[in-house]
């Protein structure tokens, strides 16, 4: 008999009151100092304008569901493919993101009744990390810089805060619990775009059966037709839990993005 997947959520509401992140870093140099504020403000700023552009795109998700046994073996899998958006809503100050997915018609009838393996949403929105609506929630400090695929990027380690506002909660029996977030963003210096990103749960959350939790989230530029412009957009997202009894490693993929108006698409233009 399978076991209830837990659910995991990331991004429910957020405020775009402001675009200055008020954020507690670590003690360094006053140089390095500045240069991390100034960075940390130019990807808060990048982070709002995101919101704007992903509630006028839609594309492809295609998720793959993996049960992992104890040795790693993946011991049942589950592929689905969606046409994926995420809408934004505002409401008292405040911006809500709903994703929505609806499964093409062709697959619908041949859709298996099961309970999914593993609900995993919103780890395309990790980048709320930097958002000024969370940002004050977490202790930021400079790692240098890494080259990845060409770039020089530079590296930031965030830690969350306990007790202070978090992008991402685990929902178990109707109920949320903030997620207590580390990782790393690999950000280019110059646009304060996110490249890539890392987030781990490895401790604190037993008592509701989470061991750990470990995200991974790869950006990838995007241009459209009616702009020059190259928008770094989620490309890649996996999500791997561990509870007392069960292993799960989720892979979410996007690609075809397009960007619309009220009445209009757009294709993409192809890389």
């Amino acid at each position: 008999m399978k076991e209830t997947a837990k659910i995991v959520r990331v991004g429910r509401a957020l405020c775009l009151a402001a675009l200055v992140a008020f954020c507690i870093v670590s003690p360094e140099p006053a140089a390095a100092q500045e240069q991390l504020d100034v960075l940390l403000e130019r990807t808060a700023k990048r982070a709002a304008s995101f919101l704007d552009l992903i509630s006028e795109t839609n594309c492809t998700e295609r998720v793959l569901q993996e049960k992992l046994a104890d040795n790693g073996k993946v011991i049942e899998k589950e592929e689905s493919t969606f046409d994926y958006l995420i809408i934004l809503s505002t409401s008292d100050g405040e911006v809500n993101l709903v994703e929505s997915r609806i499964a093409p018609e062709d697959t619908k009838a041949h859709k298996k009744l099961h309970a999914p393996l593993l609900i995993s949403n919103g780890f395309s929105s990790l980048f709320l990390v930097f958002h000024p609506y969370y940002a004050s929630g977490f202790q930021f400090s400079g790692q240098g810089e890494e080259s990845l695929n060409g770039r020089t990027l530079t590296k930031i380690h965030f830690q969350h805060i306990p007790g202070m506002r978090s992008p991402a909660a685990l929902a178990v029996r109707g109920r949320e619990y903030p997620l207590d977030l580390t990782g790393t963003a690999w950000i280019d210096p110059v646009t304060g775009s996110i490249a890539q990103l890392t987030a781990n749960v490895d401790s604190g959350m037993e008592d509701v059966g989470l061991r750990a939790l470990h995200s991974e989230m790869r950006f990838a530029p995007v241009t459209f037709h009616d702009s020059p412009e190259s928008y770094w957009l989620p490309a890649q997202a996996t999500v791997e839990v561990e509870t007392h009894h069960q292993h799960w490693r989720n892979t979410h993929r996007f690609s075809d993005y397009k960007r619309f108006s009220v009445n209009t698409k757009e294709q993409i233009a192809k890389q």
